[in-house]
């Protein structure tokens, strides 16, 4: 026998035994397998919540999730840019990967099985609402029900198709504030939920530039004072020490290069986007009250996070896109009462590519080869887990287009950041984030950080190979599984 048959043997007679072992154990002790609500934010900040000290923010639904789950303090996307992190989301994979880089209506690839298609196959109720931003909108993927929109959507006016049971009717205007609209949706749906298991994921619009709130916010932060940033005014100053894609992005508040959705003002932009926070906290509320109607709760894995974060006003800048803190930190926090104790608190860094594998953890279902993250569930449980990752890749290509910010990737550690600018002319950003928190001090090329920068730069090259093929061996998970199951199954026909 050729050591390939062995392996594949040994593999199925492992697979075989752990499914002969959950037979037994069913027999006496069923697994409860949860529902599970995703919320996801549209530039959701990680400290736009009561629950993190924002003193001017309400949002006592998000925050319960928090407090009655797990928040982990220290979660990233790994590409800054709306469509790259919703599908790094769904797939489990970094942008580079499933080629989903860019806002240029990218679609992931068919050999790509999205969490939703795996969790569909083994009998969960699916449905998918609102902001995909992904090449097609997920139309290529069956769902048991759809209520989204292509790229971005009109606030007051949108334009949604509907669909049941993969069969999608033609897109139609509705005459409703968007996030309002696909919430009610959202309620409608779970409260006509049976005995299945559900997955419902709820991808709000808001805060979206350009912003508009509902009208019942439209006074909202009315007389309130905004804090202004440390590093508010660097643009006047020139950005000393930082290379020039820095001070020539666009993304500035203000900016000359004015776009249809440029704030004018810090206050301007804070307090419309703080209106889109708290509209989100809203509607967070009323889907965990119809979840709560049905006394399914706390058989509910509740998550919330954001496909990046956003500026508001740090550098001068607002958006996203650069590797700064504002832009690449997102929320994370998961209550699910069966498996996770209330105030849970961690540290680690985790990220979006994470999700995925978490939510089929959870659903107890084999991971794909195709999938580049890990399952968090062992921390949110409280474990210890000695081989948590210490860096991570960050990946920026959308250029030149929109707020003209260049290519970039780096390498994010626990302590360290490293930039790497990588179209001519190239540029480099060197960060010491546990004495310059607010990335103000580039130490790129100052003497004493020669040995430092040569690591990281070394690092940033082996993440980068660790990550360029689209089936990776991960140890968490079985080697060669792609062998027994084979490549996912493509999709049926749109209809």
């Amino acid at each position: 026998m050729s050591d390939y048959n062995r392996q594949r043997r040994a593999v199925l007679e492992g697979l075989l035994a752990t499914v002969a072992a959950s037979a037994a154990l069913s027999k006496t002790a069923p697994v409860r397998r949860p529902n599970m609500v995703f919320f996801l934010g549209e530039g959701l900040r990680h400290d736009e919540f009561g629950l993190m000290g924002n003193p001017i923010l309400s949002t006592p639904n998000m925050d319960r999730i928090g407090r009655e789950g797990v928040r982990f303090r220290n979660a990233f996307c790994t590409n800054a840019l709306c469509l790259p992190s919703r599908a790094s989301f769904l797939t489990g994979a970094w942008s580079h990967t499933t080629g989903a880089t860019t806002n240029d209506d990218n679609q992931v690839p068919a050999r790509f099985p999205l969490v939703t298609d795996l969790l569909r196959k083994s009998g969960y109720e699916t449905a998918f609402i609102g902001k995909s931003h992904v090449g097609g909108a997920l139309l290529d993927r069956e769902w048991d029900y759809y209520f989204g929109f292509k790229g971005q959507a009109d606030y007051l006016h949108p334009q949604i198709v509907e669909g049941i049971d993969g069969h999608y009717g033609e897109p139609k205007v509705y005459d409703r504030y968007v996030d309002d609209l696909l919430t009610d949706k959202a309620v409608e749906w779970v409260r006509g939920r049976g005995e299945k298991p559900f997955c419902l994921f709820l991808w709000f619009y808001a805060p979206h530039a350009p912003f508009y709130r509902p009208r019942r916010m439209l006074e909202l932060f009315n007389g309130v004072k905004i804090p202004v940033p440390s590093n508010f005014t660097d643009d006047l100053k020139g950005y000393p020490g930082k290379p020039r894609a820095v001070a020539q992005a666009d993304n500035k508040i203000g900016t000359t290069a004015v776009f249809t959705d440029d704030p004018r003002s810090l206050e301007e932009l804070v307090k419309d986007h703080y209106a889109g926070v708290q509209s989100n906290d809203e509607d967070v509320g009323r889907v965990l009250d119809a979840v709560a109607s049905l006394g399914k709760l706390d058989d509910t894995a509740v998550v919330l996070s954001s496909d990046h974060g956003f500026f508001l006003g740090e550098h001068t800048f607002y958006d996203k896109r650069l590797m700064y803190e504002p832009s690449i930190r997102i929320p994370l926090m998961i209550r699910y009462p069966r498996l996770i104790q209330p105030g849970t608190v961690r540290e680690e860094m985790v990220l979006n590519v994470d999700l995925p594998e978490t939510l089929l953890d959870l659903a107890g279902i084999a991971i794909p080869a195709s999938m580049q993250g890990r399952s968090v569930m062992p921390l949110a449980r409280g474990h210890a887990v000695a081989d948590w990752r210490k860096d991570w890749l960050y990946e920026y290509y959308e250029y030149p287009a929109y707020e003209n910010v260049r290519p970039h990737r780096g390498v994010r550690t626990e302590r360290y950041k490293y930039i790497h600018f990588f179209t001519d002319p190239q540029e480099y950003e060197l960060y010491d984030l546990q004495v310059d928190p607010d990335e103000n001090d580039n130490l790129y090329g100052k003497p004493g950080y020669e040995s430092l920068t040569a690591q990281l730069a070394a690092r940033l090259e082996v993440l980068r190979r660790q990550t360029a093929d689209e089936y990776v061996y991960h140890p968490s998970r079985t080697p060669h599984l792609r062998l027994i199951m084979g490549p996912p199954e493509e999709p049926g026909p749109r209809r």
